[in-house]
């Protein structure tokens, strides 16, 4: 986990070292190690380390020959490329993944990221021709930002950054807080701030800083198209195979690493193969609440720790926590968070930090292996169509009535979902209803000003779903969701993942997303990944043997469930109340204030629209009221 600036100008003016060194100081808490500034002319970058490989020589900027590099990330498979190229006679100078990162670049050209396994976010500046070529990973694991405003053009691992410049005025972006209110987080390259773009996960760009011209290439994305005929026995081995090699592969490390462990069946494999495979003692940090059972995961937790041989370490978040936290969480998120669960994370991140580096987690399973419950909901529904009128809107019956039934009791305690995705609407079009299913608003923008909701059409937001949604090589309900919540969800949750690690110096990695593993499992038939809409079925059958059965057989897991609305009903709500109702919300004329004083007294079982409106008043104190214009932290 590191943090870098790169700044051009145009017309040869002189990037100014002030400015430059003040952008990166924004970024300090990404990189506590070491810092490091070039300037040459017109062209800047600055870089803030966490030492995690190589701690003495990987220092950045890095120069190798005509090229400067800044990277956040790590490469995993950099030394089969570094063993590459040395077989082509180039001999490097340091151990680090940074070194191997410009020398594959200057042997592939800007096609060196189809080589590269990772979580990355890089810059390279050519002198050759005073070009600059940008890169993101697949997934989006790691932050890449633009902004520019015609006289010059700056990259950055935060939008925070940007604020520190002189000529950045920090607005908001009205097609940022539509998506926001709907999905509680932001399709396509906008962000909150107006002129702000974030580089798209799997995607590269080639910057001529001179003339502002930019080539966006999309270098990867998931395919479904089916390939991969394999028997089931031989699929599960070829996984399993894949998932320990995607561990052992970011196990490296020159500091200590621990894991996130929730007791679910992600985490838990993560954490006790990097028990088997790392050779040495190894932490596992969970969070709890106290609220009851259903926010206490943690003898789940137990168990798979003692099969990791791993010593766990219990964190309790109270609401106390999070009336403190709140304000330092939406200044590190830079944008609105998608969830409460960061909240939790945060926590639980700040008690790591204090004994490990380097975090592994589950983050991913849910949208490779297919276990979110509303995959359920929406395949029950298919199958009743299918029974009821005798059709299969797929062309292959995936699941049916009678295969469902095992599966249903994974609904037991989503009663709030069912109701509302029921309650209209019923047998509609496949993308209409699971848009529904996605919907944090549930269909109601009461909550907002009269209008403010004239500008929220959930249409429009339907719109930009639709086009994700149905990607051409995507047949099957399945596949369909499967590519939405890859494209769409899964990088918020990474981004949650990135800021809540990077806000203590930490470096969070998710050996799920390792690319081959991703490639592996689209390529499969739905029928394998998805029988009986059974969750995560084909991840189950590659864990057997080293995931304890108890915790395989679940059927009560729900990510990391936070106590918000029972909170709101008791000792927040004079919290909620005190920054939704204040004179500066009511001045900004966002909310209906009379809807939200009601729903702060009556938000569904972990209902997430309060969660929302609070999100988003914070980061107008944060960012358009001052403090984080000023670069303030608060």
């Amino acid at each position: 986990m590191c943090g870098w600036v790169a700044l051009f100008n145009k017309d040869h003016e002189p990037v100014d070292p002030s400015v430059l060194a003040s952008m990166a100081e924004a970024l300090a808490h990404r990189g506590p190690d070491g810092s490091g500034i070039l300037i040459e002319g017109a062209a800047g970058l600055a870089h803030k380390r966490l030492a995690v490989i190589d701690l003495a020589g990987g220092a950045q900027p890095m120069t190798v020959g005509p090229v400067t590099v800044v990277h956040n990330g790590e490469i995993f498979n950099y030394r089969e490329l570094r063993r590459e190229l040395e077989g082509r006679g180039i001999i490097f100078r340091t151990n680090s993944d940074t070194e191997v990162l410009a020398r594959a670049y200057l042997a592939w050209g800007e096609d060196c990221v189809l080589r590269f396994n990772g979580m990355f976010a890089f810059v390279v500046f050519d002198r050759r021709n005073g070009r600059v070529f940008a890169a993101r990973d697949p997934f989006g694991i790691k932050p890449l930002y633009i902004w520019t405003d015609g006289r010059r053009t700056a990259l950055a691992s935060e939008i925070k950054a940007f604020l520190r410049h002189p000529a950045f005025r920090p607005e908001p972006e009205p097609a940022a807080l539509r998506d926001y209110a709907v999905f509680q987080y932001v399709l396509g390259e906008e962000t909150f701030f107006r002129g702000v773009r974030k580089i798209r996960p799997g995607h590269s760009l080639s910057l001529d800083p001179e003339t502002g011209t930019e080539k966006h290439v999309r270098y990867w994305e998931p395919d479904f198209e089916v390939r991969d005929t394999c028997r089931e026995e031989h699929c599960v081995e070829i996984l399993r195979d894949l998932l320990r090699d995607a561990v052992r592969l970011q196990l490296q490390s020159d500091v200590p690493v621990g894991a996130t462990l929730s007791g679910g069946i992600d985490s838990s494999l993560v954490t006790i193969l990097a028990g088997q495979l790392g050779g040495g003692s190894l932490t596992a940090f969970t969070g709890a609440f106290r609220e009851g059972p259903a926010f206490d995961e943690s003898e789940y937790a137990r168990q798979a720790a003692a099969a990791a041989g791993a010593e766990l370490r219990l964190i309790h978040p109270t609401a106390a926590d999070f009336i403190e936290v709140m304000p330092k969480i939406v200044y590190h998120m830079d944008e609105p968070a998608a969830g409460p669960g960061v909240f939790a994370q945060y926590v639980v991140a700040r008690e790591a930090s204090r004994s490990v580096k380097v975090l592994l987690g589950g983050q991913g399973g849910d949208e490779v292996f297919g276990g979110y419950v509303r995959y359920v909901i929406a395949y029950l529904e298919q199958a009743l169509k299918g029974a009821v009128y005798q059709s299969n809107d797929e062309g292959e019956h995936i699941v049916s009535l009678s295969s469902i039934l095992p599966n249903l009791p994974a609904l037991r305690t989503y009663g709030p979902m069912l109701r509302y995705f029921y309650a209209e609407g019923f047998f509609g079009e496949m993308d209409r209803r699971y848009f529904r299913l996605i919907d944090r608003s549930q269909g109601d923008l009461g909550c907002f000003a009269a209008d403010m909701r004239a500008g929220l059409d959930p249409e429009v937001a339907f719109g930009r779903f639709h086009s994700l949604f149905h990607h051409p090589r995507t047949l099957s309900y399945f596949n369909k969701m499967v590519h939405f919540d890859l494209a769409a969800g899964l990088p918020s949750l990474l981004h949650v993942e990135d800021r809540v690690s990077a806000a203590h110096g930490l470096e969070s990695r998710v050996p799920l997303l390792d690319r081959r593993i991703v490639e592996f499992v689209a390529s499969l038939p739905p029928r394998l990944k998805y029988r009986g809409a059974e969750m995560k079925v084909l991840l189950k059958k590659a864990a057997a043997g080293i995931v304890p059965s108890s915790i395989l057989a679940r059927r009560d897991k729900m990510g990391f469930p936070v106590p918000l609305h029972l909170w709101a009903r008791n000792g927040l709500g004079a919290f909620f109340r005190d920054v939704l109702t204040s004179q500066a919300c009511r001045e900004r004329g966002l909310f209906d204030q009379a809807r939200v004083a009601e729903l702060i007294g009556r938000e569904e079982d972990f209902g997430r629209r309060l969660w929302g409106l609070l999100n988003i008043e914070l980061w107008f104190r944060t960012f358009i009221d001052g403090s984080g214009r000023s670069g303030g932290k608060p």
